[in-house]
């Protein structure tokens, strides 16, 4: 069986992560879907329809090989925070975790070379420290959050901002290890011997 693996995602942060663990995707192919949620569409749900649309999307382009896709959504109660793409949206998301707790959702799907696909949904629980207008403020300025769902990046200088973690660190950046090296060792994928 090939154990090739395409990576159906553009993130440097999914690959910077999937090195950690010393894989290598052969390919990078990003789907090219429609991210916004659904009518009244739950975080979870959302998360997980969107990883399974980008790996069904790729798998089409490349048979034969193990295809990856992911989706992280940041989720304070039932509402969806976008991924911050205007510093107003960046700006919104940091007046609305400050000194709350919300949930970063990872939907991870993946296509084996024989069609078997497996799907998990991965929930992190963050506490964010009270921000002052001087965090928020210098937070903006630094632009890191551009791109990033929730407007933040847990790896960089948002790392301050974080009172409690409670589950899985990984999937705050961007993909879930434990569970993406299970899901390779359980469809046979060399990675996950």
């Amino acid at each position: 069986m090939s154990s090739s693996l395409v990576l159906a995602s553009s993130s440097p942060r999914r690959l910077d992560l999937l090195a950690q663990i010393g894989l290598v995707p052969d390919l990078v192919d990003p789907a090219c879907i429609d991210e916004a949620p659904l009518a009244r569409e739950l975080p979870g749900p959302h998360a997980l329809r969107l990883a399974e649309a980008k790996a069904g999307s790729v798998a089409a382009r490349h048979p034969g090989a193990f295809v990856l896709a992911a989706d992280t959504v940041v989720a304070c109660g039932r509402r969806i925070l976008p991924k911050a793409e205007e510093e107003a949206q960046a700006k919104a998301c940091l007046e609305l975790l400050s000194g709350r707790r919300h949930r970063v959702l990872g939907g991870i799907c993946l296509v084996a070379p024989d069609g078997r696909r497996v799907s998990r949904l991965v929930t992190t629980t963050v506490i964010f420290k009270s921000l002052d207008q001087a965090e928020k403020d210098a937070y903006l300025a630094s632009g890191e959050w551009q791109g990033k769902a929730g407007g933040y990046a847990i790896q960089g200088r948002a790392a301050v901002f974080v009172r409690y973690i409670g589950g899985s660190y990984s999937n705050v950046v961007g993909l879930a290890l434990h569970e993406t090296y299970g899901l390779l060792h359980g469809l046979g994928h060399a990675a996950g011997r």
